[in-house]
């Protein structure tokens, strides 16, 4: 048995995501090589749809199986986003599920970043993620399907030393709900999730940087009612919930994964 065959036959058909018509979804994420994007990948995996995945890093995840796909690339490139749109109709057929995932974190005084890095914020942030929906949208199934762009609670509230990033984030929000009430007539579903302070190993890198990485984590954690950081998985449960046909009446709507951060 080929190693296609045995990775479809791990998928238990009563367990695959569906859309109205009874298809198994066809599904294209962004930032997919680590961290929300890499746990959003698994939890549509585990659901039997089938995946087009796109990084910035030059090795595919861990988790990629053989009758998936691995693009690596930088989405602040149009061209390098018109050929994953090509190759994954290519790989898939038409599109069902969109799953904008990239994006990139700076931290800096607003008096004191430069220009290039803001520039750099909003291109990685927003532009990138627009390109995204200008050439995903003409390759979305006939007949509708589901875009989550994957913001931040830093996009809905501003903090000291991130002027910029709350900018692009809550830019990225609005790009949502823009594209939400436009698409909506063609029963384009889009939604925001707006995760809280995730155990990615970006996050767990930041942390370790510091002489006490325990004392730091905690104080971190402190600020959160649930006074906890999220797991990578419970955020991509909630990914999974706005990219899937389970809400299928929600458009425009800021799903917020963040332990109640953004309610205190």
């Amino acid at each position: 048995m080929s190693g296609t065959e045995r990775d479809r036959e791990r998928v238990d058909p009563a367990a695959a995501e569906h859309d109205s018509a009874g298809r198994v979804l066809n599904v294209l994420i962004t930032g997919a090589s680590s961290g929300i994007g890499e746990a959003v990948a698994e939890r549509f995996r585990a659901s039997g749809a089938k995946l087009f995945l796109t990084g910035r890093r030059a090795e595919p995840p861990s988790t990629l199986r053989p009758v998936e796909r691995y693009l690596a690339g930088d989405l602040n490139d149009e061209t390098f986003v018109a050929q994953v749109m090509d190759e994954a109709v290519a790989e898939l057929g038409p599109i069902d599920s969109v799953i904008a995932c990239h994006g990139l974190q700076a931290d800096g005084a607003l008096t004191e970043m430069e220009v290039g890095k803001a520039l750099e914020l909003l291109e990685a942030n927003v532009l990138s993620v627009f390109s995204v929906l200008k050439h995903a949208v003409p390759r979305i199934r006939e007949g509708g399907g589901q875009i989550v762009l994957v913001s931040s609670r830093l996009g809905l509230v501003g903090i000291p030393g991130q002027a910029m990033y709350t900018a692009a984030k809550g830019g990225l929000v609005m790009l949502g709900k823009g594209a939400a009430v436009e698409l909506a007539p063609r029963n384009i579903r889009v939604n925001i999730a707006a995760p809280g302070l995730t155990e990615t190993p970006i996050i767990e890198a930041g942390i370790q940087r510091h002489s006490d990485p325990e004392a730091y984590r905690a104080q971190r954690a402190a600020t959160i009612p649930m006074q906890r950081l999220a797991q990578p998985s419970e955020v991509a449960e909630a990914i999974f919930f706005l990219g899937s046909p389970a809400s299928s009446y929600i458009t425009g709507a800021v799903l917020p994964v963040d332990g109640g951060y953004t309610a205190a």
